[in-house]
């Protein structure tokens, strides 16, 4: 055979086996001829017990096999985005900030998939959070909870502080009331930094905000830029400016300077979820607990923000992705996402399991939850949020920052969230 033949037959076998790769990649069947449905993530730590309920789904329905699709956080929004508009997102996939894809049509109703009595099972926040214009777009699968102080019990026995004073505290922007700032000065003698104050949208402006008696959007337009909002953002930044928390060039560049200081000892009050306890639990070489955070002007207020599973309209398997939101809605497929203790599951039966974890390891986790006993803020959503936001957010560097002052951030923040809505 000639050296040219055998040059051409290596490409055609090559090409074959490309085409067969893509071919395979691609399929709707698995092995033993069972429907494939993907389904996308943005956190491999829930890997482990998505795999354990998916296995339980598909023992009960052999026809079905559901595969993990692990995109990372950083390029997650912008990848699905692009997949939904090109028709080859995955059958099902995790939404925070969902609005954009129901009003194009790309989200499955789940009142009509799975039934109007299915919503009961699920917390009421988490309902309400992915229900627009009546209708529920996603089944949560887990809640953040509220917002608490972690705090290391070392350094405060170290600055004389008894823990059990942290549930006491209230921030003001009047000095004969407050009495967060003074702690923080007492604290400041046992670490470079008392606290976290830093542009962290949810752990730290969206309580300081409510707390305030401000909110972050109302009527489908921004609303920070008030009274309470000046209040707010101004209390934060004064703690920045005064070296009681990190500088903002520290924090606006990296979400983990501050746990990360936590956890080195370095900082004895961490203003954090849930979604950190594990790593706290795992990684903090001191004794440490949890409080609720200072009471502000309104009281405590916390965002409570949940992660939904949205069934794709462009699916090819519509009645296979219906059977698995089914069960990862119910007690029994949800149940495992509570079982290490990682998240806190959104069918309400089965939060208790949450608590029991970590009540057996000697945490008590009831700050993150009592916090939303009282008044919650919402994180606000609609068409465009994800826009506005990405405007958002480096005004705010700035401001925390001390480069604009907080009135002119604010008013400057709001404009551009506001034309970033109306562009839509």
């Amino acid at each position: 055979m000639k050296d040219s033949t055998r040059a051409v037959l290596g490409v055609l076998v090559a090409l074959a086996l490309l085409v067969g790769a893509a071919l395979w990649l691609g399929r709707d069947t698995g092995d033993g001829g069972r429907t494939v449905v993907r389904l996308r993530i943005w956190d491999q730590s829930f890997v482990p017990a998505y795999r354990d309920s998916l296995d339980e789904f598909q023992r009960a329905n052999p026809d079905v096999e559901v595969r993990i699709t692990l995109v990372p956080w950083a390029s997650y929004a912008q990848k699905l985005r692009l997949d939904v508009a090109g028709g080859i997102a995955d059958d099902l996939f995790w939404t925070s900030l969902y609005e954009d894809y129901a009003d194009s049509g790309h989200l499955m109703d789940i009142g009509a998939a799975l039934g109007g009595d299915a919503a009961r099972a699920w917390d009421p926040a988490a309902v309400t959070q992915f229900t627009r214009n009546g209708t529920l777009w996603a089944v949560p699968q887990f809640v953040d909870g509220g917002t608490a102080l972690y705090y290391n019990r070392d350094l405060l026995e170290r600055a004389g502080v008894d823990p059990g004073t942290l549930a006491g505290l209230r921030w003001s922007s009047e000095e004969g009331i407050d009495t967060f700032r003074p702690l923080l000065r007492q604290l400041s003698g046992v670490a470079p930094w008392p606290y976290n104050a830093a542009n962290d949208f949810q752990s730290i402006l969206l309580p300081y905000l409510g707390s305030a008696g401000g909110r972050f959007q109302q009527d489908g337009r921004f609303a920070f830029a008030s009274e309470q909002g000046r209040d707010a953002f101004g209390y934060l930044t004064r703690l920045i400016a005064d070296g009681l928390s990190p500088s903002a060039a520290d924090t606006n560049n990296s979400s983990d300077f501050a746990k990360n200081a936590f956890l080195q000892g370095r900082m004895p009050l961490f203003q954090s979820g849930t979604f950190n306890l594990a790593t706290v639990q795992q990684s903090a070489g001191f004794r440490w607990g949890v409080a609720l955070i200072p009471a502000g002007p309104a009281g405590r207020v916390s965002a409570n923000n949940a992660i939904g599973l949205s069934g794709n309209t462009a699916t090819a398997h519509p009645e296979a992705v219906r059977r698995v939101l089914a069960w990862l809605g119910s007690a029994q497929g949800n149940r495992y996402l509570a079982m290490d203790g990682n998240t806190i599951p959104a069918v309400v039966s089965e939060q208790q399991l949450y608590r029991d974890y970590w009540a057996q390891r000697g945490i008590d986790v009831s700050p993150f939850f009592d916090v939303l006993r009282g008044e919650q803020i919402s994180a606000g959503g609609g068409a465009g949020f994800q826009a506005a936001i990405q405007a958002i957010f480096p005004v705010f560097d700035e401001m925390f920052l001390g480069r604009i002052p907080v009135t002119d951030a604010l008013d400057r923040a709001q404009a551009v969230g506001d034309k970033a809505i109306d562009q839509q």
